[in-house]
């Protein structure tokens, strides 16, 4: 089921002239789904009013990932995770274990979609480059871009995706139409979730616990998290238990330590917390160094995805929000 802000979108945007199109906003909105379902529709042999048919030779060649006028650009890691293949010698590399997936989308996938952008389209329909998250580009590889993205060869389309698009170079920017993506209703959203199997009764929980990205809330759902497990958890890491945040990646438990934190400094002034209930907030005194304790947050941020030793970085983290949020009571 296509939630309904994303199919809205693609109707926008299918007819939409230009070559290059930045899709941004916030993660979990379904940047990445809209633009697979652009080039989808764009490539389609046999189009209908929703955009691609889903029966024709194009739509089943992009279902098992073998289209030969879709390039996908995206960090190694992303890529194997959404099971697109890697080009032949990146494999080769991966597998003799003489590198590791890559996080950023490299200079050398950047120029072998230029190389194809440059080639006659197999299927006469086009060809199209999704490039996603496209602020995973680095200076060299955005450079690479730069001219193809503003003088395409033939009938080539770009879809930039983007969850951080203020970090993408002006000059990338200013070669693209623009659309922000739109923030769902509620009630759409949870209507979405529960057609997607998450339980009623933990739809809302998690939707709140996304900050309202039904995406976000729908990965928590698949990786077995629940509205009982949340509500649980900023007392938890309050009573120093490292087990709270054990089926969490590093980036992810620094994620639900930022927001605690913003929730806790929300009540601070008198706001609505945003990610928890307030009945979940563990309590802490008025001058608990709450400011001081986003600051470490964001500072481990930096090495979050390369930690030396994960546990012992929980271990630490969980150590510091103790001492930050410990209440006698």
């Amino acid at each position: 089921m296509t939630a309904p802000w994303i199919a809205a979108a693609l109707q926008q945007l299918r007819t939409q002239p230009g070559h290059a199109l930045l899709l941004q906003g916030p993660s979990g909105l379904g940047q990445y789904t809209l633009a697979l379902g652009l080039a989808r529709a764009w490539l389609c042999e046999e189009p209908v009013e929703e955009g691609a048919c889903g029966r024709c030779p194009s739509c089943h060649a992009i279902d098992v990932r073998t289209h030969a006028d879709l390039c996908m650009l995206m960090p190694e890691v992303s890529m194997l995770a959404l099971d697109w293949p890697l080009g032949e010698k990146a494999q080769q590399e991966i597998d003799e274990k003489k590198r590791k997936p890559s996080r950023e989308i490299r200079v050398e996938a950047m120029r072998d979609a230029v190389e194809f952008s440059q080639r006659t389209s197999a299927r006469g329909r086009g060809k199209v480059v999704v490039v996603y998250p496209a602020e995973r580009m680095n200076s060299i590889t955005a450079n690479t871009l730069l001219k193809t993205l503003e003088e395409p060869a033939g009938d080539t389309r770009f879809v930039l995706a983007s969850e951080a698009a203020h970090q993408l170079l002006p000059t990338i920017r200013s070669r693209c139409l623009t659309h922000t993506m739109a923030w769902p209703r509620e009630a759409d959203a949870l209507a979405w979730l529960q057609a997607q199997g998450v339980a009623a009764a933990d739809a809302p929980t998690l939707l709140r616990a996304a900050g309202g990205r039904p995406e976000d809330a729908l990965r928590a759902s698949q990786a077995g998290r629940d509205a009982r497990q949340w509500s649980q958890l900023p007392r938890a890491v309050a009573r120093g238990e490292v087990g709270a945040l054990g089926g969490f990646a590093p980036a992810e438990a620094l994620d639900v330590l930022q927001k605690i934190c913003h929730d806790l400094l929300a009540l601070r002034v008198g706001a609505a917390p945003r990610f928890f209930a307030a009945a979940d907030l563990p309590k802490v005194a008025a001058d608990a160094p709450l400011a001081a304790w986003w600051r470490d947050l964001a500072n481990e941020l930096r090495t979050a995805e390369h930690p030396f030793n994960t546990g012992l970085m929980l271990e630490a983290l969980v150590s510091r929000a103790r001492r930050t949020l410990h209440s006698p009571r």
